[in-house]
């Protein structure tokens, strides 16, 4: 995969990278890694961060982001912070349960009011496409929320990321239905005409990396779209191909499906797909064609297609090795 490095004007020290061990985070903390910088990534179990100390310039801290004292003290080292953090699930309220709350809207004012306290004048918030304060869902209401706490500081500049779904090697999306194919004889889907435009985590990352080194970049909202639109069937599909497990795909109708989202809430654990899901998926996850300056090509980035990476980590050896790696094998 290629990617346009732009020119970088402004490419800060040190950066403080909130949710740095999950799936995005960590190929960005490599992408930051490799373009010299140091990074910090407070993580409150060391052992979910393992995997990142062994890269160049890499500190791994153990740390309780929900103190405030202790995000000061972060920040104190860095010339500018990075939050990915977010959840997919919440109990339910108007807007938004209290687990997006916390994590959508506290946490990055809590951020940000630190970054002010500290100096810290950069800093770059995820937050999802369709976000939206009137949105349908109370993750998009949260997500909207949390773009607005993410402003809330004059003295720090924020730089906005607005993502379609993101895939690549240890995604939780393709490779879930991927693993549901291997079981079940066909999979009944909910939301299957909802059109998204996944983007490649590589893409995301470089995004990240090349808005930080940019001054211009401060004050925008970008949104992220890879270079095709599929339908949720469609992905379904290319996840059952490539995994070698092609199933039948049969449409849930509303009803059914919300009956089936509830069922799910009441397992243990995370929901395959939960209420709040369904109604975030009655609007298409795809970039508005209007919007020109604000996109991935305008941060340098070459999109690369879903078709070039998820064969080559779905298939059935590549899901193996990874394994084996996770394992230490």
């Amino acid at each position: 995969m290629q990617h346009t490095t732009m020119q970088l004007s402004a490419m800060p020290a040190t950066v403080v990278v909130f949710g740095g061990s999950g799936f995005i985070g960590s190929h960005l903390v490599a992408r930051l890694s490799a373009a010299g910088m140091r990074v910090i990534v407070p993580t409150r179990r060391y052992e979910r961060t393992k995997h990142l100390i062994f890269l160049p310039r890499v500190e791994v801290v153990q740390a309780d982001i929900a103190d405030n004292s202790v995000l000061r003290g972060l920040l104190q080292r860095a010339d500018a912070a990075i939050n990915l953090v977010g959840v997919l699930h919440s109990r339910r309220a108007m807007p938004y349960g209290e687990q997006f709350r916390r994590a959508h809207v506290e946490l990055p004012r809590r951020i940000v009011a630190a970054c002010a306290d500290a100096g810290v004048k950069r800093y770059l918030h995820m937050s999802a496409l369709g976000a939206a304060a009137d949105g349908p869902s109370m993750y998009q209401r949260s997500k909207a929320d949390g773009e607005i706490a993410a402003r809330s500081a004059p003295t720090v500049a924020a730089t906005i990321f607005r993502p379609s779904v993101v895939f690549g090697p240890g995604d939780a999306f393709l490779n879930t239905f991927a693993r549901l194919q291997k079981y079940l004889p066909f999979i009944p889907l909910a939301g299957a005409d909802t059109d998204f435009q996944p983007i490649y985590v590589g893409d995301v990352a470089q995004a990240f990396v090349n808005a930080l080194g940019e001054l211009k970049t401060r004050h925008q909202v970008y949104h992220l779209g890879g270079p095709q639109i599929y339908s949720l069937a469609e992905l379904v599909r290319l996840a059952g191909r490539y995994s070698g497990h092609p199933r039948p795909v049969f449409a849930l109708p509303d009803a059914l499906a919300r009956l089936q989202a509830g069922f799910f809430e009441l397992l243990p654990g995370d929901p395959v797909i939960s209420r709040d899901n369904l109604d975030s998926m009655k609007v298409d996850n795809v970039v508005d064609p209007a919007i020109q300056a604000t996109t991935a090509q305008a941060l340098g980035i070459k999109l690369t297609p879903l078709e070039a990476v998820a064969p080559h980590y779905l298939t059935p050896a590549a899901r193996m090795d990874d394994f084996r790696a996770r394992a230490g094998r």
